[in-house]
């Protein structure tokens, strides 16, 4: 029995040792597989630059206000409620803000309800009568003038003046603006009225800043903003952040409103005035001048109810004209175009 059981196990240590032993042809084997698709389908044939062009049209962005109007309930106050973007990030981007006619537009400014009478006369006539006589005619082909280096640069004598910004123009801390010829796109034009009192006697009686307030909302039509003082000053008795003044601002229509009231109502009852001083002018297209206490007198809006507010406590005002151009000659021709008259020499 024990024989029989080991006879498989002789047997298959013969087969083996005799498999050893068959020759075999040299041939060569492939060792790629067949199975693999011929192309790659990750690699795309046709061309990015063969796509078509997607239109303004095509594009479907969800508008949320107009969802939100469509909707036939209100949300509560919890749930989300469209508000205009509070910045603008672009012509591509989802949210777009309103145009400013919108009423729901953050910069909706509602009117205009008038023209006033200077703006219209400025741009019916004044406006081209300035253009016309500072034309400088300039034959096509003219080279342009190198422009003039304002800013200086260092002579880089040490390695510590490497990658500095430039230096500073000499004699003055600020680089005023360069003035431009006057073309059909950069007539000048007022841009802002700006009013300030300075009232040094309300540290002491208060009323004068009310008194200050009342006159400049009563000629301006704007609620007057408070300011305090800067800088203290011993010999005044002021202390730093004492209220002791009143300023307003007025933009748009209403600057030409209160400019035109300035010229023909205010300016020919002032005795003996020669006009605004020729040095007038910060260089960047602003013109100030002044009015002194008896002057505010003359305004018709308080000249009307003159018993209604205290002469003594009245004040003088400084007011400054804001303009789009970029120099004093421009400013002060567009203010004697308006009717703006001046006197002395004329610093530019």
């Amino acid at each position: 029995m024990a024989a029989l059981r080991e006879a498989p196990r002789a047997g298959r240590q013969l087969l083996g040792t005799a498999s050893r032993w068959i020759p075999c042809t040299a041939t060569l084997r492939r060792c790629a597989s067949t199975d693999a698709t011929p192309v790659v389908p990750d690699i795309e044939h046709d061309s990015g630059l063969a796509t078509p062009i997607v239109t303004r049209e095509e594009v479907k962005i969800t508008d949320p206000r107009k969802r939100a109007s469509r909707r036939n309930y209100e949300l509560p106050h919890e749930r989300y409620r469209y508000h205009p973007p509070k910045y603008d990030r672009g012509p591509l981007h989802p949210v777009q803000p309103p145009p400013s006619s919108d009423p729901v537009a953050r910069n909706f400014s509602p009117g205009p309800f008038n023209l006033p009478r200077l703006k219209q006369t400025y741009h019916s006539t004044t406006a081209a009568d300035i253009m016309t006589m500072m034309y400088q005619h300039v034959p096509p082909g003219t080279p342009d003038k190198p422009e003039r280096i304002r800013l200086r640069e260092w002579d880089d004598s040490s390695p510590y003046m490497k990658n500095r910004p430039k230096r500073g123009p000499r004699g003055a801390d600020v680089l005023f603006p360069l003035e431009k010829n006057i073309t059909w796109q950069n007539i000048p034009e007022i841009r802002a009225v700006h009013l300030a009192m300075y009232m040094p006697k309300a540290k002491k009686n208060p009323d004068h800043i009310t008194v200050g307030k009342a006159v400049l909302r009563t000629i301006t039509g704007v609620r007057p903003e408070v300011t305090t003082t800067k800088t203290s000053v011993s010999q005044w008795g002021i202390v730093k952040g004492d209220r002791t003044g009143v300023k307003c601002s007025l933009y748009g229509d209403q600057a030409y409103e209160f400019v035109d009231k300035v010229i023909h109502l205010v300016f020919p009852k002032i005795k003996d005035w020669k006009g605004i001083n020729g040095t007038s002018g910060d260089s960047t297209g602003n013109i100030n001048w002044g009015f002194e206490p008896q002057d505010m007198l003359l305004f018709p809006e308080v000249e009307a109810n003159y018993s209604l507010y205290p002469s003594k406590m009245i004040s003088g005002c400084r007011m400054t004209l804001e303009t789009t151009a970029k120099s004093d000659r421009h400013a002060r021709l567009l203010c004697m175009s308006l009717g703006i008259p001046f006197y002395g020499k004329l610093v530019d």
